[in-house]
């Protein structure tokens, strides 16, 4: 179990988690924002998708060394673990603060989900992956989430999950089927913002899909003008990231109850770091 010599011995956590990080606009935009965050929001640990850190796919030592020097704390992933080479070797190293999706094949090296400590308190970040409109065949993320929570301590109220999705149907449902089991479920993957943050009835914090740290004139962070050739003419290019101009970052703060491991609150944060590069 992995500690974190963070805050609180209060009766509320609070985390801020951001929307797949992409590429070195990202990486640098984070940077930038995430220390006037941290200091106007005061999060108890900061979470982020990394998924997408090196380049638009995939993650290494250095940016991860790179994410944890900006200020993130914890990071998930998604689809692209697998891209880089060392993706495998540093997700089997148990010191590095980042889980994969839960419910690919179990002789997948890494962790579906750890459980850490923050302050006094403990939490459990899972990682999840959604199966409508991926093209891999993966476990069931519904029964998957059911048989982590039967796993889990009964002294671990926080729960927090990253569910890598492609389909908004997909998320809604998933984040109906976690309410009042888990503190919140945090669509990421399509690099687009929603504007449903919302409470669910049992009290899960839900939002569809944070969004993304890269990038603002881009096709979810990649350049625009050969996403836009290809969906013309029909023919492959190599997807790049922008060079110059601005980048968004958008991320989610939630308020947690540390006795019912509820959420009290949830809320959207969206910024445009200007000229980064």
């Amino acid at each position: 179990m992995q500690a974190f010599p963070l805050l609180s011995l209060t009766s509320i956590m609070k985390i801020l988690f951001l929307g797949d990080i992409v590429g070195k606009p990202g990486r640098r935009a984070v940077a930038e924002i995430l220390p006037q965050w941290k200091k106007e929001y005061e999060p108890d640990i900061v979470i982020a998708n990394g998924e997408n850190m090196a380049h638009g796919v995939g993650f290494t030592s250095a940016t991860i060394e790179e994410a944890q020097k900006a200020g993130v704390d914890f990071l998930t992933s998604g689809n692209h673990f697998a891209k880089k080479n060392e993706g495998l070797l540093l997700l089997a190293d148990k010191k590095i603060p980042m889980v994969r999706p839960a419910n690919y094949p179990p002789t997948v090296p890494g962790d579906g989900y750890r459980v850490i400590e923050v302050g006094a308190t403990k939490i459990a970040i899972i990682n999840l992956i959604g199966r409508v409109f991926m093209r891999e065949n993966f476990d069931c993320p519904f029964r998957e989430l059911d048989s982590i929570l039967k796993e889990l301590p009964k002294t671990v109220k926080n729960i927090i999950v990253d569910f890598h999705a492609e389909a908004t149907s997909e998320k809604n449902a998933f984040g109906w089927h976690a309410d009042g089991r888990v503190s919140a479920v945090l669509g990421t993957h399509t690099h687009v913002p929603t504007a449903d943050t919302k409470i669910l009835t049992k009290g899960t914090a839900f939002v569809t899909d944070a969004g993304m740290c890269g990038a603002y004139e881009s096709v979810i962070g990649v350049e625009k003008e050969g996403v836009v050739a290809e969906f013309i003419d029909q023919l492959p290019r190599k997807h790049e990231i922008p060079e110059i101009g601005d980048v968004q970052v958008n991320g989610i703060v939630i308020d947690i109850d540390n006795q019912t491991g509820m959420a009290n609150s949830i809320e959207r944060l969206d910024a445009v770091v200007n000229n980064i590069y």
